[in-house]
């Protein structure tokens, strides 16, 4: 399974636009919610794994979190409802209680490989929805102050009445392929080694097959022809929806824009098995199996 995809919770999206609902279930005795520090959820378990997400019953995070800290419906799990709660405000909460001793705060995209893949697309969720809260406290049409609507999937300005919900930026990520090699590229700000799948934004006015094509052309210099669509992945960081596709390369000859890469190559089958095996290829890594970049190269070399 794709990481951060399989989500079993019901949105309930018929249901969370009631508020006395909503009320209902912050504060049902079955109901359950995760805090999130500065974005980071709270686990418990080892640093080497596995790891587990700890959830609250109502009452008691809450005195963590600034008063008017978003609070996200995320979903139920049967009638169990379960939010998530940004007590970004607190200092220092895995020293404070409820929270004292009982987990710890971690970078969601180096957990992830660690949680069961329910908790991972659980957690992308409330990350993606409360960084949106986040960044969107202000309607952009007049700059007054906006509420949270919903159960979190809406904002609403009562000095213009403007709403506005949350956003999913589309990106294709991509390998040309060329017969037994396919192209990688290193960005700037990778590690020495690390190569990946090429992506970029769809721009407005594009197709994903358009997006593709243009992207492959202005990074590499690579024409490409036909595109074919592979799989999805939602990627909370902070909130884009990967779309895998595969493109049958036209030309050969690499022409690297340095303002986006550091370098790009061809990468042979063979060497993409052997790194994906977990051998060691000179001078090439490859992205860990959290990425959709790692598929898309599962998927060809195999």
């Amino acid at each position: 399974m794709m990481p951060f995809t399989g989500n079993k919770l019901d949105r309930a999206s018929d249901r969370r636009v009631d508020a006395a609902w909503i009320a209902a279930k912050r504060v049902d005795p079955s109901t359950f919610i995760h805090p999130l520090w500065k974005l980071q959820p709270f686990v418990t378990g080892s640093d080497e794994g596995p790891l587990e997400a700890v959830y609250f019953r109502p009452g008691l995070c809450e005195t963590l979190a600034a008063p008017d800290a978003p609070c996200v419906f995320l979903g139920l799990d049967g009638e169990r409802a379960m939010f998530a709660l940004d007590i970004s405000a607190a200092p220092d909460p895995e020293r404070t209680e409820p929270l004292a001793d009982l987990g710890r705060f971690r970078n969601l995209r180096s957990a992830a490989s660690l949680l069961p893949a329910n908790d991972v697309a659980i957690l992308g969720q409330a990350k993606a929805l409360i960084d949106w809260h986040q960044r969107h406290g202000f309607c952009p049409r007049c700059g007054a102050p906006t509420m949270l609507m919903d159960g979190g999937y809406r904002r609403f300005c009562a000095s213009c009445t403007a709403e506005h919900f949350p956003r999913t930026d589309p990106v294709v990520i991509m390998l040309a392929l060329d017969g037994e090699r396919c192209l990688v590229g290193r960005g700037r700000q990778f590690p020495p080694g690390m190569f990946s799948a090429l992506a970029g934004f769809i721009e407005l006015g594009e197709t994903i097959e358009e997006a593709v094509r243009r992207e492959l052309f202005e990074e590499t210099g690579i024409r490409t022809g036909a595109v074919t669509y592979h799989a999805t992945q939602p990627w909370p960081f902070p909130s884009s929806l990967m779309i895998g596709c595969f493109a049958e390369a036209l030309s050969r000859d690499i022409r690297v824009d340095e303002s986006e890469l550091a370098e790009a190559r061809w990468l042979d089958r063979a060497d993409a098995r052997a790194l994906l095996a977990g051998g060691h290829v000179e001078g090439v890594r490859i992205p860990p199996p959290i990425a959709i970049a790692h598929h898309l190269l599962k998927a060809w070399a195999g």
